[in-house]
């Protein structure tokens, strides 16, 4: 789960972690009120909310020099759909504004912690390239990134902060600091179950002091029942509509560019489902994976969730019965295409527990149900029908 800038820089100062002065708005009469509240003349900072990078060359991210420039910029991001490199064509709402009290800029790094999988580690990655996309810096100029990947027993270690500050020619003042920003960080990212905490950029004031200039968390879905707080700070106006109402009911929904809807029980196998369909020439409209332990009516909602992308052209059903049964999952299917009427082809394969019981109320329903006795057989049929 990815939360504000707003949302994250609060955070980060609840831990110690210097952050400019700001204050967070949701209409235009309240830019206004927090910017004088922060600064009795300008300039100010405006600063679009979305869970997208790239806002500062898309407009989201301006400086005024009057109220009246404030006013007007943030009229105009209000409300609108702010496009990015990240975005796509369709853009993301921009559902808040960060007034802040702008930052007398030195010198600019990169700073995150993520988890390297490989590794089952927390690594650190920062570079002297800040305010740039790591992609391009790792591309064009791979000697100015440093990693270091921290030891889970011992943890954050003192000559890890030296070596990274030492990187990014920081004073011996400057390298106090960061070491006391790298230790809250860390401490940040476990105890907060995060999967990525970016900071691009961080900088050197002319002052000599550090700030996070930008603050980035992304939050291990899998661990929200532990953090009540957290899942308050979940803005359903930055997600696919369809995957908001995936998440109301357990379910894994990614939307993709294709037009094959797939439904599949596990998440290994619906990577495999839509490998097999690009296989055979076609692509997939989703990732949706029903758990094991889904109901007849999780099946339907499902159903109506991938039914409601226009781009869907058919529909591909792929369930391994272990856990879940295959003459239940018949039977959602059943109840989901009376429910919804769809007139769209829909392959149905079913393996596993009950198959039989499932296959045959498939059979018997009186529903123009595609069967395939195999994955191969199913995506070839989905793509197939998915032309007409």
């Amino acid at each position: 789960m990815n939360i504000h800038e707003y949302q994250a820089k609060k955070i980060f100062a609840d831990y110690g972690i210097p952050i400019p002065l700001g204050l967070p708005a949701f209409t235009v009469a309240e830019a206004v009120q927090r910017a004088e509240s922060l600064s009795n003349s300008a300039p100010w900072m405006i600063k679009a909310q979305l869970h997208s990078g790239g806002r500062g060359k898309a407009g989201g991210v301006q400086k005024v020099h009057s109220l009246q420039d404030l006013s007007n910029v943030a009229q105009k991001l209000l409300g609108s759909r702010l496009v990015t490199h990240q975005t796509g064509a369709q853009g993301q709402w921009v559902s808040g504004l960060l007034i802040e009290v702008p930052t007398a800029i030195d010198k600019e790094f990169y700073l995150s912690f993520l988890i390297d999988r490989s590794q089952q580690r927390i690594v650190i990655i920062a570079s002297i390239a800040g305010g740039m996309d790591i992609e391009q810096v790792a591309a064009q100029s791979p000697d100015k990134i440093i990693q270091r990947t921290i030891d889970p027993i011992v943890g954050i270690q003192e000559y890890q902060c030296r070596e990274i500050a030492f990187a990014l020619q920081l004073n011996t003042d400057q390298r106090r600091q960061l070491s006391g920003i790298l230790k809250a960080l860390y401490r940040l990212f476990l105890e907060n179950d995060l999967n990525l905490l970016e900071i691009n950029p961080l900088v050197t004031t002319q002052s000599g002091q550090l700030l996070a200039l930008d603050a980035k968390l992304t939050i291990d879905d899998n661990a929200l029942y532990r953090h009540s707080e957290l899942q308050s700070l979940y803005d359903a106006t930055q997600q696919d509509e369809k995957e908001h109402n995936a998440r109301q009911f357990d379910l894994n929904y990614i939307a993709l560019d294709g037009n094959i809807a797939c439904m599949v029980n596990g998440a290994g196998l619906a990577m495999a489902t839509m490998d097999v369909i690009k296989l055979h020439g076609g692509e997939p409209a989703n990732f949706l994976d029903v758990g094991g332990n889904t109901t007849a009516d999780r099946v339907t909602e499902a159903f109506k969730i991938i039914l409601s992308d226009p781009k869907v052209t058919a529909i591909l059903i792929n369930i391994f019965g272990g856990i879940v049964r295959c003459d239940l999952i018949a039977a959602g299917v059943i109840q989901a295409v009376k429910e919804t009427a769809t007139q769209l082809p829909v392959v149905v394969r079913l393996e596993g527990t009950n198959v039989e019981q499932g296959k045959n109320l498939l059979k018997e329903s009186g529903l123009t149900l595609i069967p395939a006795d195999n994955l191969d057989e199913a995506a070839q049929k989905a793509v197939q029908l998915s032309r007409h």
